[in-house]
């Protein structure tokens, strides 16, 4: 039993430090595509052996920071609630979510060699739900039925990309920048 304990405890610790390398890795890179594998270390308060353990080469580590920002963007996804209340308000939620997400999604669409992956260019759920969910808007009438739903996902990224950029090169505070998206997704999408 008591292998079974250290085991475990084994194992949720092994998660969080390479949970913590990971959002170290968010940070770091977010700041500068070009920070070292020793700077991630440093960030996330490891050694670099203990990194490597981890991530044995830099491409390990942009394959866990791929898959990392794709469990949160479903996580995002699903706290959304996309099913509750009209597919505007649904996304407006959805909006909130994916903006908390700022340097980690900053973080993929500013460097190519996130960007260029197989599983950013494929269709995943959460892009599924918010195709459908921009659908559900037309029969609900809260979006206008003139907006493609391919072009209402577009909007969306863009406003979220737009808002990161107003918080970091113009030092507007988050809740603004978050505003200023939620107002402009609103008056582009609402019927």
């Amino acid at each position: 039993m008591a292998e079974a304990q250290f085991g475990a405890a084994e194992t949720a610790t092994r998660a969080r430090t390479r949970r913590a390398i990971l959002d170290a890795a968010i940070t770091a890179l977010s700041r500068d595509p070009a920070a070292s594998l020793g700077d991630i270390a440093v960030e996330a308060g490891v050694g670099r052996t203990t990194l490597h353990r981890y991530f044995p080469e830099r491409s390990d580590l942009i394959d866990g920071l791929s898959q990392h920002v794709l469990e949160q963007i479903a996580g995002a996804t699903d706290r959304a609630r996309l099913d509750q209340g009209t597919a505007l308000a649904a996304i407006e939620r959805l909006c909130h979510e994916y903006f908390a997400l700022g340097d980690a999604l900053a973080m993929i669409f500013n460097d190519p060699q996130h960007a260029c992956r197989p599983e950013w260019s494929e269709q995943t759920d959460a892009d599924r739900s918010m195709l459908r969910l921009i659908e559900r808007g037309h029969a609900d009438g809260s979006i206008d039925p003139q907006v493609d739903p391919a072009w209402g996902q577009q909007l969306l990224w863009a406003l979220l990309y737009a808002g990161w950029q107003y918080v970091n090169d113009d030092a507007v505070p988050r809740y603004e920048a978050l505003n200023q998206c939620l107002r402009s997704l609103r008056k582009s999408l609402g019927s």
